[in-house]
């Protein structure tokens, strides 16, 4: 599986989005949000900025990104927001969005080593879509995980993400070791900007 090894705080201020967006909560001197670019930009050069903007954040390539966007043009509504509806109801995002993952890239690999049930089910497939009324939950041998729970020596996940805010089309339970999909998210939902009419306008030429 290809994977991009650029360091992320430089991805993140190339791109100007917060680290706290990929799951990175400490601060870096590094870091600071790009500011005005006098080099001249392309309007393709826009469009394709914001495309990587979203596949780096997802941790999606090209591929199967396009597969996403195509699957957004035929939905109803609008295709930039249909793709970020498709983005995040994957599993690895909502593993992520409910606090059981420090970032989407350590969801991934949790994900794909079986700690998580789709209505009871396990699923080891990141990209698996999760729909409306869907019960995602951490499965019952990895509760008392020190991953998750921690130990004398160092900090569990849940401790880590345990200020992270759950959206608002995730009813998580009291435990936060399980979520209701209560709606599909939308644009509202997500933490930072995306101008997906862009993505829309490259993939159209």
């Amino acid at each position: 599986m290809a994977v991009n090894k650029d360091p992320i705080l430089k991805r993140c201020r190339y791109l100007g989005i917060s680290p706290a967006v990929m799951g990175i909560d400490k601060k870096s001197n590094r870091f600071e949000k790009a500011g005005p670019n006098r080099k001249k930009v392309s309007e393709y050069g826009t469009q394709l900025k914001e495309k990587q903007k979203l596949k780096f954040i997802y941790g999606v390539m090209e591929k199967p990104f396009r597969h996403y966007f195509e699957l957004a043009e035929k939905m109803e509504g609008k295709a930039g927001d249909n793709l970020i509806t498709i983005l995040e109801s994957r599993l690895d995002n909502v593993a992520f969005r409910m606090g059981l993952a420090c970032t989407r890239r350590e969801a991934r690999q949790l994900v794909t080593h079986g700690h998580f049930t789709v209505n009871g089910k396990k699923v080891d497939i990141p990209s698996y879509r999760v729909s409306m009324n869907d019960e995602i939950a951490l499965c019952d041998g990895s509760r008392a995980s020190a991953l998750f729970k921690g130990n004398d020596q160092t900090a569990g996940i849940l401790e880590k993400t345990g200020s992270r805010t759950i959206p608002l089309w995730l009813e998580s339970s009291k435990d936060r070791f399980s979520a209701k999909v209560t709606r599909l998210p939308n644009p509202s939902d997500i933490d930072y900007e995306a101008e997906t009419h862009l993505i829309v306008e490259l993939y159209s030429k």
